[in-house]
C-alpha cells in the first residue's frame, strides 16, 4: 500500500516490496548529444568547448575566468602553424589576473624559484680562501 505526501517543496513516496518487485515501466530518454550541460567531455559533439567540464578544474568560473575562456579559446580555434601562437596577449592577460589572487591560482614551486631574483651571496673569509685555492690549483 503505497502514498504520497507533500511536505513544502517536497513529495516524498511511499512504496511497498510488492510495488519495488514489479519492473519499472519508466522510458528512458535518450540524452542531447548537444546539451552543454551534460559531461561530453572538453569538446562538445559540435566542436563547441564545453566549459562545464569537470576537467577544466572551475577555472571557467573563477574571478578570472572571462580571461582564462578568452585565452583557451583563442588557443583551440588557433590556426596557427605554431598552436596558439597569435593567443600571447589573452594568456598574458589570464597570467596576470591569476597573479592577482595567489590564494586561488598558486604558483608552481619551480616557477616561484625561477621568478625570485638572485640573492648575491656574501663573500666570507673561507669563500675567499676556497676561491684562491681553486684558482691557484687551476693554473
Amino acid at each position: 500500500m503505497s502514498y504520497c505526501r507533500q511536505e513544502g517543496k517536497d513529495r516524498i513516496i511511499f512504496v511497498t516490496k510488492e510495488d519495488h518487485e514489479t519492473p519499472s515501466s519508466a522510458e528512458l530518454v535518450a540524452d542531447d548529444p548537444n546539451d552543454p550541460y551534460e559531461e561530453h567531455g572538453l569538446i562538445l559533439p559540435n566542436g563547441d568547448i564545453n566549459w562545464n567540464c569537470p576537467c577544466l578544474g572551475g577555472m571557467a568560473s573563477g574571478p578570472c575566468g572571462e580571461q582564462f575562456k578568452s585565452a583557451f579559446s583563442c588557443f583551440h580555434y588557433s590556426t596557427e602553424d605554431i598552436k596558439g601562437s597569435d593567443c600571447i596577449d589573452q594568456f598574458r592577460a589570464m597570467q596576470e589576473c591569476m597573479q592577482k589572487y595567489p590564494d586561488l591560482y598558486p604558483q608552481d614551486e619551480e616557477e616561484e624559484e625561477e621568478a625570485k631574483p638572485v640573492e648575491p651571496v656574501e663573500e666570507t673569509a673561507d669563500t675567499k680562501v676556497s676561491a684562491a685555492k681553486e684558482q691557484g690549483t687551476s693554473s
